[in-house]
């Protein structure tokens, strides 16, 4: 009976410490992740563009607008830096999560705020009709004729997923230095103003069309808890119905390329 006894302690305590072993090593294999909130600034550049501008009830015209140049506006100087709003100048708002501990892959939501203005005073050929008369011909594009720029602006809602490569980890981790691939797609959300011919409208947001896009990053990051960013992207714009005045719409299709550099929070849920 006493070596039933013995063997079933032996067994029970054999038990017990393997027990604790094996949630020791599901502790240390553990995955957790990272957060991360990223603020910043850009330039722009964008392609020429086709815009078709149509209103059959508030107004009578239809037509196009071919190859179209159109320009970014920096703000900084006169907003930023004279104590205005920070959200006045071209900026970047990104949240994120990289899972696991090694953080290869991520999601990211972002909101970029860019701004795009059909310059004036350039020579555009305009095809389409206009109070029943029909056009073919070059015009001159001004604020009397044609004004139509999304300045509050040409905002990209997107998702993104998120693809990192690591150059170089210090042995803490408190330095680190690597590439980030993305690619995402979303909504344009705009705040158009435009005149067509006297009539002007400003806004309001609305969801008018879709954006796809991909960024290539290069991230450095210091103590594990803050990021520096400089960014290349590029992203492909259909507006499908931009609200002009009455019931006008817009369309047009674009390219876009930003130049963003960006700083970053890092929030880790573990000290691993």
């Amino acid at each position: 009976m006493k070596v039933i006894i013995f063997f079933l302690c032996a067994f029970m305590l054999s038990v017990s410490a393997y027990s604790q072993e094996s949630v020791e090593v599901v502790k240390k294999k553990k995955v957790h992740g990272t957060f991360y909130l990223t603020w910043g600034y850009h330039r722009d550049n964008y392609s020429k563009s086709n815009i078709h501008f149509k209103d059959s009830k508030t107004g009578d015209y239809d037509f196009t607008l071919y190859k179209a140049k159109a320009s970014d506006r920096l703000d900084i100087y006169d907003n930023f830096l004279g104590g205005e709003a920070l959200t006045i100048p071209q900026y970047v708002f990104y949240g994120g999560y990289f899972f696991g501990n090694k953080g290869d892959w991520g999601i990211e939501l972002g909101w970029d705020h860019l701004k795009y203005i059909v310059d004036n005073n350039q020579v555009l050929h305009l095809k389409g009709t206009i109070n029943g008369q029909y056009y073919d011909q070059d015009t001159l594009i001004n604020p009397a004729f044609i004004q139509y720029e999304h300045t509050n602006g040409n905002n990209y809602l997107m998702a993104n997923v998120l693809k990192r490569y690591t150059f170089f980890k210090s042995p803490r981790a408190n330095h680190k230095l690597s590439a980030i691939v993305k690619v995402g797609a979303g909504i344009l959300v705009p705040k158009t103003y435009s005149v067509v011919m006297g009539k002007t409208n400003d806004g309001p947001f609305r969801p008018s069309g879709i954006v796809v896009g991909t960024a290539l990053a290069l991230r450095y990051d210091l103590l594990k808890y803050f990021f520096i960013e400089h960014s290349i992207k590029g992203a492909v714009v259909d507006y499908t119905a931009v609200k002009l005045y009455g019931e006008g719409r817009a369309k047009q299709q674009f390219l876009s390329l930003q130049y963003i550099f960006s700083f970053g929070l890092n929030i880790p849920m573990s000290k691993n």
